[in-house]
């Protein structure tokens, strides 16, 4: 089993997180990996960082066309591709849905894109800006449908009532994504530890769109960035390991927060 040894999975750095829930490595398809060798370098910074499995999560919006239909046969060629390479790091299904294309999804594209293939949690970008009605609505409908949320990044959409939006989801079954390089700068990192300590984040993930730029696909740091702050060492394995395999299991979880006021 994938996750066999996580239990085990230490050294000096402490925990590692074994699935990377938000990653868009499919090559090709939205603003993403470039090219398949992007992909397979971006698929070593996570195998280099501890990371066991990505979840490939294109955008599912109106701006980028990706057709849900192509992504098995998409993740079949990564696949290889990492196999031929020697890359270990598994490669499991996904999507990042546009919270206002809920409902034009029918039940067998929800399933399709649901994080790690199992047809529960499905990862929820908000509309650009200040988090709306929308997303809430968006949240209630998949519950209606059998499905629960991963909110993406709320950190991009800061407003006076962010918090208060955040613990309505939370409330209603909603596990919140943080995106670990933030927890590694000095100008966002009081932030995302001002999410995490009010309860209003739960999981970590890389949202990496290439090796070339931008976020590497590691998530080591941010861990190191919340146990610093004074993470209970429960909280950091429940975090790295017992919340994200239960997501790409499709099992029910309880939100916990990453750190206590």
């Amino acid at each position: 089993m994938l996750w066999r040894g996580a239990d085990r999975r230490r050294d000096n750095r402490g925990v590692h997180v074994v699935v990377d829930l938000h990653c868009h490595i499919l090559p090709g398809l939205d603003d993403g990996a470039r090219d398949l060798d992007d992909a397979v370098e971006m698929a070593r910074q996570a195998e280099a960082d501890g990371i066991e499995a990505i979840c490939a999560t294109p955008h599912i919006r109106v701006d980028h066309e990706v057709e849900i239909g192509s992504l098995p046969g998409r993740l079949t060629e990564l696949r290889a591709a990492l196999v031929d390479a020697g890359c270990a790091t598994r490669i499991l299904a996904g999507g990042e849905l546009s919270a206002p294309l809920v409902d034009a999804l029918d039940d067998e594209q929800l399933d399709a894109i649901a994080l790690g293939g199992a047809r529960r949690w499905v990862l929820l970008e908000p509309a650009a800006g200040p988090l709306d009605d929308g997303i809430e609505q968006a949240v209630q409908a998949l519950h209606a449908r059998g499905r629960r949320a991963v909110i993406a990044h709320p950190e991009r959409h800061l407003a006076p009532d962010l918090g208060d939006r955040l613990g309505r989801l939370v409330k209603r079954g909603a596990l919140v994504q943080l995106t670990a390089d933030y927890f590694l700068h000095e100008g966002t990192r009081d932030g995302m530890l001002w999410l995490a300590r009010r309860g209003l984040g739960h999981l970590l993930a890389s949202d990496a769109h290439s090796s070339r730029a931008g976020r590497p696909v590691a998530l080591s740091g941010a861990l190191d960035a919340l146990a610093a702050a004074g993470a209970d060492p429960d909280a950091l394995q429940w975090t790295a390991q017992t919340a994200p395999i239960a997501v790409v299991s499709g099992r029910e979880l309880e939100p916990r927060p990453l750190l206590a006021l």
